[in-house]
């Protein structure tokens, strides 16, 4: 697919094609149904990958790109990545999926055919190696099989830019076979905070800023949640309220500059089940989804987590987002004729601290069973955190879902265990004193929610 022009001011247009990438191994198949090759020798390091000279990515280049992330990964120190992956050549393949991914909607419509399947994925936090497994033991994305991905792509492991662009790459190559959600961590806070930012600052150091930035305004065109064949929601989080009705400006007790703000006493005699027509109109063109003000949408979509209780209550432990009850997800069944909800956003350190809900110890759990569906939790990072302060590991499964013809609405479990041994790496944040998930959030630190263009 050529790369289309980018809209008026979101990102600077890449720069004039360069040469080729080089031909990938023989042993990788052009069906991408096989294994692939094994990771190149130690000593033979890959030529620098290179934009295509027509802008048209093809499956032998995605794989060839593939085995240069791969080889880079086991024999490279990071600072030495961009002799293989330059600063140029990652802002081209960036801004490429970034036109495509700004042009999406908010609620990406996904109509398989009947000969279609649709596999759903949940965090995967940096772990590429384990990306790449799931890859092919899926299948790969093609014409007969689409891939949603909902959100997570980097913190916490140490690959978390190799893994965003493999799925960057995948998007440019097949934007209509693979959609990439936005998650709570794609976001200028949880990147400051759980190692992406330091990430491409040591792999890139004096244009570090530079990649980075363009990270972040891909971050702000990544559509926050999908529809697919009618009957699947998805989202990293989950459900959203109803969105803020301000004040009129005709009424006395309306001051004039007056900012709404969420009252931490707001609970679910206050707080309404959004429509999807409401989120479609929301801004996501924000680097840290509002906890604040009247764009609160967004941060429920990417925040929010399911509980037993019912009604809609305010996500008091994350600070932002909601918690929702098995009746609030009847209702948003129900009311958009849907029958499953598929989210992810909690691995097995959130699930830990959370007794009122099944422990993330398979890849998924389904937390609501309700007359009209279910919904399900899924989590595609196996033995997750890659870096973990306490001696006793979770040793999670990772899991994906595959949902096919003719109703796509029963959901086909994988389940699969961590790619093992994991190349050695060190981590860019420090775990040990970081929280080890996103409970207790510093607000006062994060964005404003204004745009980075």
């Amino acid at each position: 697919m050529h790369a289309m022009a980018e809209p008026d001011g979101a990102l600077d247009p890449p720069p004039p094609p360069s040469p080729a990438a080089p031909t990938p191994p023989a042993q990788w198949p052009k069906d991408g149904a096989l294994d692939p090759p094994p990771s190149p020798s130690p000593v033979a390091q890959p030529p620098p990958v290179e934009w295509p000279e027509d802008g048209v990515l093809t499956r032998d280049w995605v794989a060839s790109f593939t085995a240069a992330l791969d080889w880079c990964s086991r024999s490279m120190p990071p600072d030495q990545l961009p002799s293989v992956l330059s600063a140029d050549f990652v802002r081209r393949l960036v801004v490429a999926a970034a036109v495509i991914l700004h042009r999406e909607p908010n609620i990406v419509r996904v109509d398989p055919r009947p000969d279609q399947s649709v596999v759903v994925v949940g965090d995967v936090h940096g772990q590429l190696h384990d990306v790449m497994f799931l890859l092919r033991d899926a299948g790969f994305p093609s014409e007969e099989r689409i891939f949603v991905f909902n959100g997570d792509y980097v913190d916490r492991g140490a690959w978390g830019l190799e893994t965003l662009l493999l799925l960057l790459a995948w998007k440019v190559f097949l934007p209509n076979c693979v959609f990439l959600l936005r998650g709570n961590h794609e976001s200028k806070y949880c990147t400051s905070v759980y190692g992406f930012e330091q990430e491409v600052m040591v792999k890139y150091k004096s244009q570090g800023a530079q990649v980075y930035r363009k990270f972040l305004r891909c971050f702000e065109d990544l559509p926050l949640a999908s529809i697919i064949a009618g009957c699947v929601y998805t989202a990293h989080g989950g459900i959203f309220r109803g969105a803020v009705v301000l004040p009129s400006k005709r009424s006395k007790r309306a001051k004039k500059g007056h900012k709404y703000k969420a009252s931490p006493t707001d609970d679910s005699t206050t707080l309404k089940l959004g429509s999807l027509d409401e989120l479609l109109k929301a801004r996501r063109t924000v680097l840290d989804t509002p906890y604040e003000g009247s764009n609160l949408i967004p941060g429920d979509v990417l925040w929010s987590d399911p509980s037993l209780d019912k009604g809609l209550s305010l996500n008091k432990e994350r600070g932002i987002g909601l918690l929702w009850g098995p009746d609030i997800t009847q209702q948003f069944l129900y009311t958009n004729n849907l029958k499953l909800i598929i989210r992810s956003h909690e691995g097995p350190d959130a699930r830990d601290k959370r007794h009122d809900l099944l422990a993330m110890n398979s890849g998924y759990t389904i937390d609501h069973h309700v007359a009209c569906g279910k919904l399900i939790t899924l989590f595609s990072a196996p033995d997750y955190p890659q870096f973990q302060a306490s001696e006793d590991r979770y040793n999670n499964s990772g899991a994906y879902i595959v949902l096919s013809p003719p109703d796509f609405a029963t959901p086909d479990f994988h389940t699969f265990q961590a790619v093992k041994p994991r190349p050695k790496a060190h981590p860019f944040y420090d775990f040990e004193d970081v929280i080890d998930s996103d409970e207790e959030l510093n607000l006062g630190a994060m964005d404003t929610g204004m745009s980075s263009s």
